[in-house]
């Protein structure tokens, strides 16, 4: 069994099927942490990973590395797009690997599905991820650990940690609190 059967059997077994996702994202993330020096058959304690899509690409990142939002080293970017940047914390080297792929099937339903899969194992590599080498800076309350700075909101009275108050008008405002909610009350 080859490192690519071992490593999609774990994303699989996480995310609980087989689809494109799961082959992108495993492919994604063997070519990562190849360019880093990293082992995904190992824990890598220096490893943070920025997700730019919240679909099942970010399940097999999640299951091979085993970064997690819980622990501070997946990071979410709602950029809408198949592509993570895998980041070294101990030299600061960072790599973005995006999907490229071109192939689509023409079929629908479940053979659609199979044939995705099919494709995307047989593309080369070259063909299917654009790598390139980034640069990146964390910020530092993007950092993993205890929370290196809190605030309260003046208006909601509630806990903001990790640097994600906003200032306005001289207050210290949670998000929703500063007019971006992605919740309203109801009473």
């Amino acid at each position: 069994m080859t490192d690519l059967d071992l490593l999609l059997g774990k994303a699989k077994e996480f995310h609980g099927d087989m689809c494109a996702g799961i082959v992108l994202g495993t492919r994604m993330t063997i070519a990562g942490m190849r360019e880093l020096g990293m082992n995904p058959q190992e824990k890598n304690r220096d490893l943070i990973v920025y997700v730019e899509i919240d679909r099942c690409i970010a399940d097999a990142i999640q299951a091979i590395t085993g970064c997690s939002l819980g622990h501070r080293t997946l990071k979410y970017k709602p950029y809408g797009k198949f592509a993570a940047t895998y980041v070294d914390l101990k030299n600061g080297t960072a790599v973005r690997v995006a999907v490229v792929e071109k192939k689509r099937t023409e079929k629908t339903g479940k053979d659609a599905m199979q044939d995705a899969v099919r494709i995307l194992l047989e593309t080369p590599e070259s063909e299917l991820l654009r790598i390139r080498r980034v640069n990146l800076v964390i910020p530092n309350g993007d950092m993993p650990g205890m929370p290196k700075h809190r605030a309260r909101c003046s208006r909601c009275n509630e806990m903001i940690v990790d640097s994600k108050e906003i200032a306005h008008e001289g207050n210290v405002l949670c998000g929703n609190c500063a007019g971006v909610p992605y919740y309203t009350d109801l009473a």
